[in-house]
């Protein structure tokens, strides 16, 4: 009797991505495919087409000044209803750009921000302010991702050089980056977020109650309370909560 054998189907071999390494030429799509497939790396960007895989970073030079810039930032939001902080979150902004931001700050979607979640509970779109701290002006915050946060439309953004014990804090003017720089009392002002003040020197000297105390007063102040009373006049309640997605 002869047995007739039904003809085997070769299985198709799933192959993982190539890992993610500095220098590499990827657009968004595969730069996160990649990622998602390393959860043990913790940072990676994508700036203007390519890939930066961070090294360790030294407590002094990142590890205290990143806090304190996260408990700044966060100090604020948690007093400006309608606004949301975040820390070290991928953000998709443009096809070739997909920084993993120090911190952030936005204006929720319902009240006029423009970053939003995507299907994948990714940050899309360019947050209203970013902050990076660096270890020196050589740095590609200062340079690379400076021009990638520009052309996506973040309104302000803030690089700390921990190592030259410098701060910049960029303002989108026209479509370019201008300083700010500090008042007469040593005090930089955000035009975008009304009340968060920031004491330059205080910040450089990681004086952290010297550079709260000077939030709090920014927070007291009637610029702040009338920003507050802004976000608040139309707010969009389906979009107030993010809910709601956006296809990725």
């Amino acid at each position: 009797m002869t047995t007739i054998r039904e003809p085997q189907v070769p299985t198709q071999k799933r192959h993982s991505p190539p890992p993610l390494e500095s220098g590499d030429h990827l657009p968004a799509a595969e730069f996160m495919r990649r990622f998602i497939a390393m959860p043990d790396l913790k940072k990676a960007e994508l700036v203007n087409g390519i890939v930066y895989v961070a090294s360790p970073v030294r407590i002094d030079q990142h590890g205290e000044p990143d806090h304190l810039a996260q408990h700044w930032m966060a100090t604020y939001w948690v007093a400006t209803p309608g606004t949301r902080g975040a820390a070290n979150s991928t953000t998709r902004l443009s096809p070739d750009d997909v920084p993993q931001p120090d911190v952030l700050l936005r204006i929720l979607p319902g009240h006029g921000g423009n970053a939003r979640f995507d299907a994948k509970g990714y940050l899309s779109g360019a947050p209203e302010l970013v902050f990076e701290v660096a270890a020196s002006s050589a740095s590609i915050d200062t340079r690379e991702k400076r021009d990638a946060y520009r052309r996506a439309g973040v309104k302000e953004y803030i690089v700390w050089r921990t190592e030259d014990v410098e701060l910049d804090w960029w303002q989108m003017v026209d479509d370019a980056y201008v300083l700010l720089t500090p008042d007469g009392d040593g005090i930089i002002r955000s035009r975008c977020f009304p009340g968060l003040w920031l004491d330059l020197e205080a910040l450089l000297r990681e004086d952290a109650p010297k550079v709260i105390a000077a939030l709090q007063s920014g927070l007291a102040s009637a610029e702040h309370e009338g920003f507050v009373a802004r976000l608040q006049e139309t707010p969009n309640p389906s979009e107030s909560s993010e809910s709601w997605l956006i296809e990725n």
